[in-house]
């Protein structure tokens, strides 16, 4: 199995767009298409886990708080925090390489800040 990505309403949409550009197997669903515009924390986790996909963000400040909380009840394929200052290409080349090199039972209950 492969690793599959949910962007967060925050997260830069070029980022989504470029990665899907760059890597046209990679399966990285927009936030639009999980309907996650206007959900909490909670329950952008729960879709993302419902899904089995692993969550990108730009939210560095609430996400790990409740990310913590979060997998004290239940199971998450992970969440990648992606910093806005990051220049889009940089941020499309580690998630390429998480894509590439690692497989989803790696990131389990896993929180990972981008650069690696």
């Amino acid at each position: 199995m492969t690793i599959r990505f949910q962007a967060d309403a925050d997260l830069k949409h070029a980022i989504v767009t470029a990665a899907r550009r760059r890597e046209p197997g990679l399966d990285f669903q927009p936030a639009n298409a999980a309907q996650l515009e206007g959900l909490p924390d909670l329950e952008v986790l729960v879709v993302a886990a419902r899904d089995g996909r692993i969550l990108v963000s730009h939210d560095k400040r609430t996400l790990p708080r409740h990310f913590a909380e979060f997998i004290q009840s239940q199971p998450s394929p992970g969440v990648v925090i992606v910093p806005q200052h990051l220049a889009i290409a940089a941020a499309v080349e580690e998630l390429l390489l998480i894509w590439h090199a690692s497989t989803p039972e790696e990131w389990n209950n896993r929180i990972v800040h981008l650069p690696l």
